[in-house]
Formats: structure tokens, C-alpha cells, sequence
């Protein structure tokens, strides 16, 4: 595995945690970060030894946008595509199983949502901007009830970019997407899960103990196949017509009861045991 600069890497008991590590910056937005991230999820994703995801940050934010410096740079000369160490050619997942929602999820953050693997947001501290928007493309969300939330882009000349005007009114409402997308107003992780952004808000004493015994129960108890196959079914099936979507979960049940997972499943129920599902 290739060593990270802006990133730290852990697999322990089947849960990959993937940790944005610049504390002395509340973990801002790099290319080096980017590329890093994608690189990690790509791993974890063909990692049969890794059941569940979770992202998080190091210190006391999560991710407070993209870096003032590049955007500094940004404003002075225009964009640039910037530079990389890594390249990220595992992040495609051919081989998963269920309907592929790849082709319908290009830009940056679409290997999250093509990934096999349930990915889990920790947000433990300030989340702003583009580090608003990477939490949007993972499959839950828990935060600390006093962090910071903030789209940003309003205050900074910016638009909404990288998905988030699909994805944000899909997830809390026009109402609740316009307010906080026009204002760049900040609003705490109690708001945040009042308006359904968050799964739930905790204190942050208790966040990563939540967020880990869940990925635990996933990482234990679920069948990674049947994960990887719901998770994809429910992201194809917004550009899907609701018989399309009966096709393929008729087509998708088929093809489950052939795999080892449903009789393990069965079996471990039967016999009142943890069931022993194969990774994928």
C-alpha cells in the first residue's frame, strides 16, 4: 500500500477508517488529499478483508474546505488541475455486484457512491464547502452536536458545485438546500440532523463510539454482498423509473438466492449463531 501524506489508513475487525489528516489546518481540502482519498476507497473497496467504511477527521475538525491557499491561487491565475503522486486506477468496481450507478455518477466524488462497501461519515468537528459536499456522497451521516456545518460558496463568490445542488434538495428539501446554500450561513450538527443532513447528531464525546459499534454490527452481521447490492439498487434507482427499478431488484433477488450469502444467512439463523459471510 502506498503511504499517505494527507490521509491515515486503519483496518481493524473488517471497518477501514479513513482519517483526512491535516489537523493544523482543520483538515482543508488538498489535490495531495483528493487524490489520496480516492486512491484509500479503492483499496478498501476490492479489500475483501473490509466490510464498512468510515471517514472522519483528525483533531478537532473534519474538513474546513477547500485550502485558503489554493483558492488564493485560484483567484490570482485560474484554475488549475493540480498535481498528484498516486494514481488511482482501482477505484473502478466492475465486479461488484448489483446494477452499476457508475455512468450515472461522473465528477469527483462518484467513486464513493460506485464503492461496494457502506461508507460512514464521522463528522467530529468544523465541515464546510467541499468537505460539506464529500460527506453528501456517503451512505450515512452522524456529527458531533456542536459542529460547525457550512456550504460556504455563497460567501465566497462560488456556485454550487460537484454534485450538491442534485444531491442536497434529494437529501433535505428544496427549502432547507436553498436556505443554507443562498445564506453560507453556519448551523450546528443538531440542526444539521433536524433537517435530516445528519443521520443523528451525539455529543462528541460519543460520536466515533456510535458510529464505530455500527460498523461493527454492519461489519458482523450483514452480508457484504447484499450491502453492495442494496446500496447500488438505491443509487441507480433515482434515474430510474419505479418499474425499472422492480426489474432489477426481481432480477437481483434471482441472483441472491443463488449466492453463498443467502444460505449463510439462513443457516446462522437457524442455528442461532453469527453468520460467517464471505467478504467481497
Amino acid at each position: 500500500m502506498s503511504t499517505y501524506q494527507e490521509i491515515q489508513y486503519g483496518l481493524a475487525d473488517g471497518v477501514v477508517t479513513i482519517t483526512l489528516n491535516r489537523p493544523d489546518k482543520l483538515n482543508a481540502w488538498t489535490p495531495t488529499m483528493a487524490t489520496e482519498l480516492r486512491h484509500a476507497v479503492g483499496v478498501a473497496g476490492h479489500d475483501p478483508d473490509c466490510r464498512v467504511i468510515v471517514l472522519t477527521g483528525a483533531g478537532r475538525g473534519f474538513c474546513a474546505g477547500a485550502d485558503m491557499g489554493g483558492l488564493q491561487n485560484t483567484a490570482k491565475s485560474g484554475p488549475s488541475g493540480g498535481t498528484s503522486t498516486l494514481h488511482p486506477d482501482d477505484v473502478r468496481f466492475p465486479e461488484a455486484p448489483g446494477p452499476d450507478p457508475e455512468p450515472d455518477y461522473p465528477g469527483r466524488f462518484g467513486y464513493l457512491y460506485a464503492c461496494p462497501k457502506p461508507v460512514i461519515a464521522a463528522i467530529n468537528g468544523p465541515c464546510a464547502g467541499i468537505g460539506l459536499i464529500l460527506t453528501l456522497y456517503a451512505d450515512m451521516r452522524f456529527g458531533a452536536e456542536e459542529a460547525k456545518f457550512t456550504t460556504a460558496f455563497a460567501a465566497r463568490g462560488l456556485i454550487a458545485e460537484h454534485g450538491i445542488a442534485w444531491l442536497l434538495p434529494r437529501l433535505i428539501g428544496e427549502a432547507n438546500a436553498l436556505d443554507i446554500m443562498l445564506s453560507a450561513r453556519k448551523f450546528d450538527g443538531r440542526e444539521a440532523a433536524e433537517m435530516g443532513l445528519l443521520n443523528k447528531a451525539l455529543p462528541g464525546a460519543e460520536l466515533m463510539d456510535h458510529v464505530s459499534d455500527l460498523a461493527r454490527i454492519l461489519a458482523v452481521h450483514a452480508s457484504p454482498r447484499s450491502m453492495a447490492v442494496m446500496k447500488r439498487q438505491i443509487r441507480k434507482s433515482y434515474h430510474q423509473t419505479f418499474a425499472q427499478s422492480l426489474a432489477d431488484a426481481d432480477a437481483e433477488m434471482l441472483e441472491s438466492f443463488d449466492a453463498p450469502d443467502f444460505a449463510e444467512g439462513v443457516d446462522s439463523f437457524v442455528a442461532r449463531r453469527a453468520p460467517r459471510f464471505k467478504g467481497l
